[in-house]
């Protein structure tokens, strides 16, 4: 029986498994030459002491902002080696969805030893300063997925970040970069941040194409599996299908699932009929992400996730009503309207949802529809599933 696990390293395809993650930064950027360009030529004074700069990076799920702003930052600290020195802290919002964890994150990359508490949002940003002032060097901070952070908690930290040298006798301590797949960031922005942002310091990414997406699958396959065995043709396929939504998530995931198909029936060659798009083909969030949510907030979730498997929408009294059943199945008891309104709007915050306003349908007011288009509901349903029915 346990010759089931004798498939287990066998690696008759693959050899590598990293350039298969998201978190991959390939040594080169496929179909990004321009973009690069264009963020080069907004840091074209970085080179300079006392010199700040500021970039904006907006573009749906998958279209490489997080890799690009990566890339162009290790690039950026080898190019001026020598002359300017360069830290790079990159920061999830998604994952420290608040000022004050920002900044620690921020800190803590300047400074391993720096205490988690008592200290004010002031005081961590002038430390942030004397650390880059006393050690001569200059942050790029990359605030990725910033809408979760201003959505929350405002756009005061943005503010401060880029007022940090203020008053001071140096200037040009950080740069940052905003990263964000919300079109409409800037609106959550006052005046005075967009003027220090700057209108033409904002890059918008266009989803990719077939072509580049089987170039980007080809590169990944060259570095993760053995030579030859992964087709032009499988490649090919991976890239039609993935260009439906343009998504490079969406490419690496289905190589893998194929390089998958082809090892579990022993093959050293993935086939083109390995390639088969699930129902995970329009999501754009990853299961993962449901696993920091609240108990509650699952639950709200799980309920929305079985009608919208067969629905397109569904609306906020029905999803109360499917809550009560889920805390009713699974032992809990369940909280009153307004806690579950403030769950269903953390849903929105966090992408999970969406929601718009109507009429209602019987009696006076209105009502919000909720939907689900960055990811397949099915999944974050079989995902939350599992995890109640452990215990």
């Amino acid at each position: 029986m346990a010759g089931y696990l004798d498939r287990i390293g066998a690696g008759k395809v693959l050899i590598d498994k990293s350039p298969l993650s998201y978190d991959w930064i390939p040594p080169e950027l496929v179909g990004r030459d321009e973009e690069l360009s264009d963020i080069a030529s907004i840091f074209s004074r970085i080179e300079n002491h006392g010199t700040s700069c500021q970039a904006v990076i907006l573009g749906p799920v998958g279209a490489g902002k997080t890799v690009l702003t990566q890339r162009f930052g290790n690039d950026i600290q080898r190019h001026l080696e020598g002359r300017r020195k360069i830290v790079v802290t990159h920061v999830n919002c998604r994952n420290h969805p608040t000022g004050s964890q920002v900044l620690q994150q921020i800190a803590l990359s300047l400074d391993s030893r720096h205490p988690e508490r008592g200290f004010s949002s002031g005081e961590i940003i002038q430390s942030i300063r004397r650390n880059l002032q006393a050690h001569e060097k200059h942050l790029l901070l990359i605030l990725d997925e910033v809408d979760v952070l201003v959505r929350r908690d405002s756009s005061d930290l943005i503010y401060k970040l880029l007022r940090i040298d203020e008053g001071q006798d140096k200037s040009g301590s950080l740069s940052i970069i905003l990263v964000s797949q919300d079109a409409a960031l800037m609106k959550y922005f006052e005046p005075a941040i967009i003027s220090r942002l700057g209108h033409s310091n904002i890059l918008k990414l266009q989803p990719y194409g077939s072509r580049t997406l089987t170039m980007i699958a080809e590169q990944r396959a060259e570095v993760a599996c053995k030579s030859g065995s992964v087709s032009k043709k499988t490649l090919k396929k991976i890239g039609e299908f993935a260009a439906e939504v343009g998504d490079a998530r969406m490419a690496i995931e289905l190589l893998d699932a194929a390089i998958r198909r082809a090892e579990k029936e022993g093959r050293g060659e993935v086939l083109p009929d390995d390639v088969q798009p699930s129902t995970l083909r329009n999501a754009s969030l990853e299961p993962a992400q449901v696993d920091n949510l609240s108990k509650h907030q699952k639950l709200v979730l799980l309920g929305i996730c079985r009608r919208l498997k067969k629905a397109e929408e569904i609306s906020s009294g029905d999803a109360q009503k499917l809550y009560q059943l889920v805390c009713e199945e699974f032992g809990v008891k369940a909280r009153g309207y307004t806690t579950f309104w403030k769950h269903l709007k953390a849903l929105e915050i966090e992408g999970l949802i969406e929601s718009r306003s109507a009429n209602a349908s019987e009696g006076r007011g209105r009502t919000q529809h909720i939907t689900m288009t960055n990811t397949s509901p099915a999944t974050l349903e079989s995902r939350i599933e599992k995890e109640f029915l452990r215990g």
